[in-house]
């Protein structure tokens, strides 16, 4: 169905992220591909002040990890990306240079703030270009 599916995963919720993952494999073309990506947020400059220097580029490199091992538990072939930034921004930036079909996006319980869906799908979902399938 899909040529170029951009599946974002928070590493933080990895299970879920592999069954969305699983779920794009199956709406995959045959010679289509997967982009499993995850964002790393920038850390405000007055928490930052506090933290190791080298936060964000260890959390990149956790999240590049955890992706690569995820592809190799599922066997689902799959390029890894990880970028840094606000993630809505990041999501609709990969699916935009990747010329995507597809964003595959898992939404989470919502809150007050943010009642039908999660504030980085709701985002993506009325910013999109392409397709957006939102898992519950």
């Amino acid at each position: 169905m899909y040529k170029k599916i951009i599946v974002p995963i928070e590493i933080g919720s990895i299970a879920k992220g592999e069954k969305i993952f699983r779920k794009a494999a199956g709406l995959l073309d045959n010679g289509g591909e997967i982009i499993l990506l995850n964002v790393v947020e920038d850390i405000p400059t007055y928490v930052a002040i506090e933290l190791p220097g080298n936060i964000v580029e260890d959390a990149m490199k956790e999240g590049r990890d955890r992706l690569h091992d995820l592809v190799a538990k599922t066997g689902i072939s799959a390029t890894v990306e990880v970028r840094n930034g606000p993630p809505a921004d990041s999501i609709l930036a990969a699916a935009k240079d990747h010329g995507a079909d597809l964003i595959m996006i898992a939404s989470h319980i919502p809150d007050i703030y943010n009642y039908f869906i999660g504030a980085t799908a709701d985002r993506v979902v009325r910013h999109a270009k392409c397709s957006v399938l939102v898992d519950r």
